[in-house]
């Protein structure tokens, strides 16, 4: 039997083609022009999804998601419109709403979500056609990735993320990924590539804060044989690597004045020479910076070209750091060990709950990177078919302590509880013992701890504060490690 599909929109061409469309893939369809009518045609008759518009004449979305859900809980509602507001997008999947396409609209794309959505009613329900009792807010949305290589987070901070990466998606919008070191930009980047109508088209990473200014100009636009010395053939640059698709630039911020200029007349004329070229090409390519900077404040301090900022501004995203989605912690923490035993063939019992503890307490400043990487290393230190315990964890997991630091580190989940493990060294007295030493010593490493807690434990600032190089401050720490850790 055909699924039925409400339309309900304001605009009557639309309504009439997309009908049309619907139609000659085999569902049935009917539309209304008010909110109020189709409230009403939805109270009269089964319908199996809505469409409809976030904008209309007599209520917006939010009203008519509401109304809907009133009569039916478990409707699945797709909501159209040609606004892409953030704060739209996030209340309205709030409210239930199964997805959310701005337009202009890809038929194909409708009739992919709309197949999603009948999908997942199917899956909820029973082989006598009774829904089973379910939480309606609880309905999961279409995942924003098939890479089992991407985890997708249902903490608050997660769900926002992605919803505006569903937005932002469809669209050929440049956008600046904002987010601390470790966070996934680069991942995000490529998730909204592979959402993207360029998904067939060539994905290009490059990051921006390895480069000289000689180099970035090649590496960005290629060079010809004979431009300058060691150019001793033709060079492909990234730009034209990514023709047709995406170019995504990491912390561009890095980017010489001079590499910005030449990169805001291509992104202008969407055209390029490579260096020491005269030929023209032109080049079509969607751009995705990111940078742990605010460029808005680096263009007002003269570090970045305003010109430049606002052609990158199409669309914007803060990424959240691990410690704003602490709910994610524990479904990761699976996902990263199935990786791990499955990258080196090893089959471990599980994880102690005091290591689960000390995993919701630290502050992360790596962030998922950081967390991957404690995971691997636990995972390559503990025996076969043993549980990961605490001598596993690296030092400044194991000896930090991690509150009344300055950072948001309180606990969102209040079902979660959370236990300090930090002790300090003691200073140990005997007659063999030099106890000034020891309590200069303990004296150091408390000064140390706090200055780390304070920045988050980025070592190169701490070693700033401290006016010690970085080398010293490994050092040192290194010291201050117990004899028990590993």
């Amino acid at each position: 039997m055909s699924k039925k599909i409400l339309i309900i929109d304001d605009d009557v061409d639309l309504c009439t083609l997309l009908g049309n469309y619907l139609l000659k893939k085999g569902f049935e369809t009917e539309t209304a022009h008010t909110g109020a009518k189709g409230i009403a045609k939805f109270a009269d008759k089964k319908f199996d999804a809505v469409i409809c518009d976030y904008r209309l004449g007599d209520m917006d979305g939010k009203e008519l998601i509401a109304a809907l859900k009133e009569k039916v809980p478990t409707v699945k509602v797709l909501v159209i419109t040609g606004y892409s507001d953030i704060k739209t997008a996030v209340e309205i999947i709030k409210l239930g709403a199964f997805d959310y396409i701005t337009k202009p609209l890809i038929p194909d794309e409708v009739v992919s979500i709309l197949n999603n959505m009948l999908q997942r009613s199917a899956e909820v329900a029973g082989s006598d056609g009774k829904v089973k009792s379910a939480d309606p807010g609880a309905q999961k949305e279409a995942p924003i990735s098939s890479d089992t290589d991407f985890f997708e987070g249902q903490s608050p901070a997660a769900r926002a993320l992605y919803a505006q990466v569903r937005i932002v998606a469809a669209t050929n919008y440049s956008i600046i990924l904002y987010g601390e070191s470790g966070t996934g930009k680069e991942v995000i980047a490529r998730t909204i590539h592979q959402m993207s109508q360029r998904n067939d088209q060539p994905f290009v990473a490059m990051d921006c804060g390895t480069l000289s200014k000689e180099l970035a100009g090649s590496e960005l636009f290629g060079h010809v044989k004979g431009a300058f010395t060691g150019a001793l053939q033709d060079k492909v640059g990234h730009f034209e690597l990514a023709n047709g698709g995406t170019l995504f630039l990491d912390e561009v911020g890095n980017l010489s004045v001079e590499v910005q200029a030449t990169l805001l007349r291509v992104i202008q004329e969407r055209k390029f020479r490579r260096v020491g070229g005269n030929k023209e090409m032109e080049v079509d390519v969607r751009l995705i910076v990111a940078s742990n900077e605010n460029l808005q404040e680096s263009y007002r301090k003269g570090k970045f070209r305003e010109d430049l900022y606002h052609r990158f501004n199409e669309f914007s995203i803060n990424l959240p750091p691990l410690r704003s989605r602490r709910e994610d912690i524990l479904p990761l923490t699976e996902f990263f060990m199935s990786k791990a035993t499955a990258e080196i063939n090893k089959e471990i019992s599980g994880i102690d709950e005091n290591v689960l503890q000390i995993f919701l307490q630290y502050s992360w400043p790596g962030n998922l990177r950081e967390f991957r990487n404690v995971i691997r290393r636990a995972v390559l230190l503990t025996k076969p078919g043993s549980k990961i315990t605490a001598d596993t964890m690296p030092w400044e997991i194991c000896g930090a302590n991690n509150t009344g630091n300055g950072y948001p580190e309180a606990n969102t989940n209040p079902d979660i509880k959370l236990t300090t493990t930090t002790t300090l060294p003691q200073v140990n007295i005997g007659e063999d013992k030099d106890i000034l030493r020891e309590a200069a010593g303990k004296a150091e490493y408390e000064t140390i701890m706090s200055v780390l807690q304070q920045v988050n434990f980025n070592k190169k600032k701490a070693a700033e504060l401290l006016k010690i190089d970085r080398k010293t401050l490994y050092n040192k720490i290194k010291n201050f490690q117990p004899a028990n850790k590993i």
